[in-house]
């Protein structure tokens, strides 16, 4: 039987503000444990919480970002459950009336085509405390620090069919909310994390299959294989006259298996109701204006921009404008090379993005700086270095050296471009192997590329390539 993968993923971003959703105390990471916890987070008798301002903004911000309908009213909830880093005994959510409905979203596929997403809701609520199970003898600790952090819950529809689309949706989100700088984004921080709904039906078949749920999975490689492992583990039990259960399971990556963590809640399980303490959420026509204004350019229009503003591929735009950060950085680059937009993209896309990655360095804290780089880049165009030159040039600037103009000037790098030196040494390398010569006029053409190489390995690397290449293909065609 041929079967058919649905997938919704629910995303969770701490959006970036200094406080927590419902109080004043601290969201930094890192702090020692139970430090960053008031009253109001601890769930004490006869607290009150306080919106946070800042989180409703981001919210917005983001609706507007995925042309979803802002909620002009919207409520919170209480989502009722025991678990021990809930101190309160329930959650504050958005349940029936959520600040953010509907949206879409266009993700890129391996293919070249584009998918778009629908967006259910996205929802303010506060983030739970964290049990520590290390180090504890049998057994846990509580931390409370991350409780109340103000989190978006991102829902989308079941439209994803495999783990790769779902991968390729979760960074684009991942994207957006950095764009939007309303979350920092940081994974292993547990800033950004997804559970994913899976389940499988026989193709054609327009009714859902049961689903299962994986939590807190925290990372774009963990996703995809978290969910290949459980479309593999729900297709074998239905092909064996089994049946999916309802629940919730957790990935583990040490063994790359799912396990059942508890059966699968439904809304009514939690027991949902307005909290008492809470006023609906109410805001006009004027702030969402005021919201819209302070969208910043988003990654669709931007890497649309680059294509039409520098002649950029498809491809070039989408690796360029993957954050904020290294699209800024190309434009910078581009604006110093005078012109030069199509090299630079082939600089920072492969050389540089090659050694950020191998040292696992932000773009942010490139040793090579966009100025750097453009100087490199104008005296490829101006005929001063060759190509192989400036990787010797860019190797160099990497390792602290200088810029392009020190280097070449310090380490005698200038490309040789006067014709009577590269002339005199195309001539000896003529003259040096004749029976080469003699092959290539009985019409072996390859043999030029062994020319070109003696003529730079003679010039240590240094001649003009496209003047030798010229000069050798007319010396070459002379007859005796």
């Amino acid at each position: 039987m041929e079967w058919e993968v649905v997938i919704g993923l629910e995303l969770h971003a701490q959006l970036a503000t200094k406080s927590k959703i419902f109080s004043g105390a601290a969201t930094a990471f890192g702090a020692p444990p139970n430090t960053q916890a008031c009253a109001i987070d601890l769930g004490l008798p006869g607290v009150l919480p306080v919106l946070n301002g800042e989180a409703v903004r981001m919210a917005v911000k983001f609706g507007l970002a995925i042309q979803a309908t802002i909620a002009r009213r919207s409520v919170f909830a209480r989502k009722n459950y025991f678990y021990p880093d809930l101190p309160k005994g329930y959650q504050i959510s958005q349940y029936e009336l959520p600040i953010v409905s509907g949206g879409l979203v266009e993700i890129d596929l391996e293919e070249g085509e584009t998918k778009t997403i629908r967006i259910t809701r996205a929802h303010l609520e506060e983030d739970a405390g964290k049990s520590l199970h290390e180090d504890f003898h049998g057994f846990s600790g509580i931390d409370l620090n991350r409780a109340g952090t103000p989190l978006l819950e991102i829902v989308s529809e079941p439209e994803l069919r495999s783990a790769r689309e779902a991968v390729a949706y979760m960074k684009k989100m991942h994207s957006l909310v950095r764009y939007l700088e309303i979350c920092d984004g940081n994974m292993e921080e547990g800033s950004f994390r997804c559970d994913a709904n899976v389940s499988v039906r026989p193709r054609g078949n327009p009714t859902f299959g049961t689903r299962t749920e994986l939590k807190n999975l925290n990372s774009f490689r963990f996703v995809e294989r978290a969910i290949n492992y459980e479309i593999d583990r729900q297709i074998d039990t239905l092909e064996n006259d089994g049946h999916v259960v309802q629940e919730t399971r957790l990935y583990h990556p040490d063994t790359n298996e799912t396990r059942p963590m508890r059966g699968k809640e439904e809304a009514n399980d939690y027991r949902y109701f307005p909290d008492p303490d809470l006023l609906p959420l109410v805001f006009d026509d004027g702030y969402v204006a005021s919201v819209r204004r302070s969208l910043p350019e988003l990654p669709d229009a931007k890497k649309q921009r680059f294509r039409e503003q520098y002649g950029l591929s498809a491809y070039d735009a989408r690796i360029l404008t993957a954050t904020r950060e290294l699209a800024d950085f190309f434009e910078a680059t581009a604006a110093a090379a005078g012109g030069e937009a199509k090299r630079a993209a082939n600089w920072i896309i492969g050389d540089l993005t090659g050694i950020l990655n191998k040292s696992g360095t932000a773009i942010a804290a490139s040793p090579v700086s966009p100025k750097m780089l453009a100087g490199m880049i104008r005296r490829i165009a101006d005929g001063t270095i060759s190509g192989k030159i400036a990787k010797e040039i860019f190797e160099a600037m990497c390792h602290g050296k200088g810029d392009a103009d020190t280097i070449i000037e310090r380490q005698g790098l200038r490309q040789v471009s006067d014709s009577e030196t590269i002339e005199r040494i195309i001539g000896e390398v003529i003259a040096a192997h004749p029976e080469q010569v003699a092959g290539y006029r009985e019409g072996k053409h390859k043999l030029l590329g062994f020319f070109v190489g003696q003529v730079m390995q003679r010039s240590q690397g240094k001649a003009n390539p496209k003047q030798v290449n010229e000069r050798l293909k007319s010396r070459l065609n002379e007859s005796d």
